[in-house]
């Protein structure tokens, strides 16, 4: 399976941090964030990445490579004018093939097992699979709504109506998807994946959730940046565990 990191956004909220170096570059415990996610992707053997560009994007594309020295292969998505995360992946659409696909954020630190996701959504036979987390702010971050037999009914309140009890988990960034999840995303436009899951869920698509338990940071702010670190250092979150393809 082929995998897209997202690392063409602004990081507005870590300026000035971010004026001159992409928020994917910013460094913890001494490696990029991206980084992290690479290295991740490399443990569960996918080795061919397409990154897209755009904020400081050539920086990006000069750090990494063609990802040979990560034992990997990377292709690049330039983007002169952002295209969020509907139209990037949009654009990225051809490279994967008419396969289904990894999305990871560039941005995002998680201990998670890709390879456990990839077979659940396999088994599940879904449209997409999206990795969901417990969270007391899941409000403030958008809800995911989830019913007993794991398929997705509304994000952010939009989706259809279910029968018999739900869960309100979050969104952690990461999802498997097929191409025909993009087949009505504008070409060339800005747009969120967001809206295209919820059209595919108000059509009556499955569309599953694969709760995570594990470690997981979006470092999208000052603080949160600062607590990764200090995750880190304390050991929460492990790069050596990342480095052997071969590994757990």
């Amino acid at each position: 399976m082929k995998a897209m990191i997202l690392a063409a956004g602004l990081g507005t909220r870590l300026r000035p941090l971010t004026e001159t170096l992409p928020k994917p570059l910013l460094p913890v415990a001494g490696t990029p964030l991206i980084v992290w996610n690479l290295l991740l992707l490399r443990r569960y053997g996918v080795t061919e990445v397409l990154i897209n560009l755009h904020h400081l994007g050539p920086m990006i594309e000069q750090a990494l490579g063609d990802g040979a020295s990560y034992g990997l292969s990377l292709t690049y998505s330039r983007e002169p004018v952002i295209l969020g995360t509907g139209g990037g992946i949009k654009q990225a659409e051809p490279f994967f093939a008419g396969s289904p696909f990894l999305v990871l954020n560039g941005d995002t630190l998680s201990e998670l097992d890709l390879g456990a996701l990839m077979q659940a959504h396999r088994d599940g036979d879904a449209l997409a699979t999206m990795v969901l987390r417990e969270d007391p702010e899941a409000e403030r971050w958008g809800p995911v709504e989830v019913d007993q037999a794991k398929q997705v009914l509304s994000i952010n309140g939009r989706g259809r109506a279910g029968s018999g009890p739900t869960r309100r988990l979050m969104f952690a960034g990461v999802h498997v998807m097929h191409p025909r999840l993009l087949h009505e995303v504008p070409v060339g436009r800005a747009s969120s994946i967001i809206e295209a899951y919820i059209r595919a869920i108000a059509g009556g698509e499955r569309i599953l959730g694969y709760r995570m338990a594990g470690y997981w940071s979006d470092v999208g702010t000052p603080e949160r940046y600062a607590q990764a670190q200090r995750d880190a250092e304390a050991g929460r979150i492990s790069l050596a565990a990342r480095s052997d393809p071969g590994a757990g």
